[in-house]
């Protein structure tokens, strides 16, 4: 059987499964449509929740971004993990004791204004449709991949399988989807990484093979990566970073920004009571951590596997001749994501960091540049056919990446589509909408959210890690105060939110269209996204830290300089710190 029939067979049935669920949980009123009838088990959701916060950045784009960077890399494992102890320690309880369908609802009513909910939606729109981009990118370039097609393609056949099955579900058919998608992306991820672990390390535990020895050269496996790698101009793996502020903000703009983050937030209104909540994100923990833990030895075995299937030998010496390219690399060839141009014209393939600081060294082995470019999303969904693993394990994280990416995909359709149905619509336009009506207007909001995230997709302003990190810092600039001082703040009021959230959200868009793009529109951004442009040394990626601060403390100055927020207002904050018990999801 040919590797094309054993990636149709794995993806085409994993999609079969989730399409029938989609199915047979089909929603049929707004409460099954938002918060899956409010009764979902505290296991099933936190399987839920790990699928939908295990997105294509995970799955595909963390690992390449951390085989690239190395150490310097390691702060999106770091950011997100710690956001989601925050999630679970400061918001999810306590928004479940709200017991309302969306953010939005809850901050419009916490600070007792419809234009306070409405800004809400404006910043979940904004950093759930970026957020989306991430993800369809990464759909794409999987399914250009093993469907052997162009990544423009994939992006489109990955828009229509998401708009069937997130169209017709919502938020039911999504939860019982995704404990499917979690089921396939996590053996996707392990059983690769097991195979890869025992090839290079003779451990079968991928996290115990990163500090075990190189099988073939009988050194410890990172100083292997370290020796191969700062031969060609790279920096070494395990390199510590010179700009700490940059990487405590970059860490920070994840960590708060997970928090704050409404498709992950939402989850925990699906479940019956404020103890299933702390259980939830206890369960999502463990089932993320699965792949965490194993996230950094795929990322320095896939870089190893990269850089010596290029030096066969292990040294810069002798590169392979393109004629004799491995078939793995003719295969990405076709979907762009791999370019190979003979610069020097000597028929071999030279990949090598090609900066000032080590032109003389590339000069005197009479390399004109380097000649190969790899797409780093496309590192974790190669590493089986780099390994020669056999083709039903390359079958098998097909799927594994596509189901990360749609099922997060899903889930944030799903808080874009409530924001405007719900929170837009029928909290501002027509409260008097019928049931029917609002359920057609979040399938509507739907398909429109998932074209424009598939027309940003074709060329997004990052790879989908990166875009996410952006998302991230969106949702850390503008909700995540908001929220915190709704639940932690009795002072703040109305138009001390309304104005830190449009100053935070403002504030770190202005910055990161200046350096990505306006509206992420390539050719539009101001000045060059490289360290040398960036004030203070602060990334585009990390600036939603500084914009959460501007947030907290524009909010707090006005809220000192206008009235308290009403009695009652200040009682509902009161109790809502209190989590005992709690209501169903209402339906204002």
């Amino acid at each position: 059987m040919s590797q094309f029939a054993i990636n149709i067979m794995f993806v085409g049935g994993s999609f079969l499964l989730y399409i029938l669920i989609a199915i047979w949980a089909k929603a049929g009123s707004t409460k099954d449509f938002y918060v899956a009838g409010g009764g979902v088990h505290p296991v099933t959701n936190g399987m839920a929740i790990g699928a939908d916060w295990m997105s294509a950045a995970s799955f595909i784009s963390m690992a390449g971004l951390i085989a690239a960077g190395g150490y310097a890399n390691s702060t999106f494992l770091m950011g997100w993990t710690g956001g989601y102890v925050l999630l679970a320690m400061l918001l999810a309880p306590y928004l479940r004791k709200f017991g309302k369908f969306t953010v939005p609802e809850f901050i419009g009513d916490r600070f007792y204004s419809k234009n306070a909910r409405l800004v809400a939606v404006l910043c979940l729109i904004v950093a759930s449709v970026t957020y989306v981009i991430g993800q369809m990118a990464g759909a794409g370039v999987a399914f250009s991949r093993f469907l052997e097609v162009e990544s423009t393609v994939g992006l489109m056949i990955a828009a229509v399988v998401v708009f069937i099955y997130a169209v017709l579900g919502g938020m039911k058919g999504i939860t019982y989807t995704q404990v499917a998608q979690y089921c396939v992306l996590i053996i996707a991820y392990t059983i690769p990484a097991v195979f890869i672990s025992m090839q290079l390390t003779g451990n079968p535990i991928p996290p115990l093979g990163l500090f075990s020895t190189h099988v073939d050269s009988g050194m410890p496996i990172l100083d292997k990566l370290n020796q191969v790698i700062t031969d060609l101009g790279f920096n070494e793996y395990t390199a510590d970073i010179d700009n700490k502020l940059n990487m405590v903000l970059f860490t920070l703009s994840l960590m708060i920004g997970t928090a704050g983050l409404p498709h992950v937030i939402i989850r925990f209104f699906t479940v019956p009571k404020v103890a299933d909540a702390r259980w939830s994100a206890g369960w999502a923990l463990v089932f993320i951590a699965l792949l965490y833990l194993t996230a950094p030895a795929v990322a320095s075995m896939a870089r190893l596997n990269l850089m010596t299937t290029i030096y066969p030998d292990g040294t810069a010496a002798e590169p392979i001749q393109y004629d004799e390219r491995p078939n793995w690399v003719r295969e990405w060839e076709v979907t762009g994501l791999i370019q190979f141009t003979d610069k020097n014209e000597d028929g071999r393939i030279q990949l090598y960091n090609d900066v000032p600081a080590f032109q003389e060294q590339a000069d005197a082995r009479g390399w004109k540049g380097n000649e190969l470019e790899v797409n780093r999303d496309i590192l974790v969904l190669a590493n089986p056919e780099i390994a020669n693993l056999p083709g039903w394990v390359i079958g098998l994280i097909a799927a594994g990446g596509l189901a990360a990416a749609l099922s997060t995909a899903a889930g944030l359709l799903l808080a874009i589509s409530s924001a405007v149905s719900h929170d837009l619509i029928k909290g501002s336009i027509n409260p008097a909408i019928s049931e029917k009506g609002e359920l057609l207007a979040a399938r509507i909001s739907m398909a429109v959210a998932i074209v424009v995230a598939t027309y940003l997709g074709a060329n997004p302003p990052g790879f989908a890690a990166q875009v996410v990190a952006l998302a991230f810092g969106i949702a850390a600039a503008s909700l995540f105060p908001a929220l915190m001082m709704g639940i932690f703040s009795k002072r703040v009021n109305n138009t001390g939110a309304i104005a830190g959230m449009l100053t935070g959200l403002g504030f770190t868009l202005a910055y990161i269209f200046v350096y990505k793009g306006w509206l992420f529109i390539p050719g539009t951004n101001n000045l060059p996204d490289t360290p040398e442009n960036w004030v203070l040394g602060i990334s585009p990626l990390s600036i939603g830290a500084v914009g959460a601060i501007v947030n907290f403390a524009v909010a707090f100055i006005v809220s000192n300089a206008t009235e308290e927020p009403p009695v009652e207002i200040q009682e509902l904050v009161e109790s809502v710190r209190y989590p005992r018990g709690s209501g169903q999801a209402q339906d204002h």
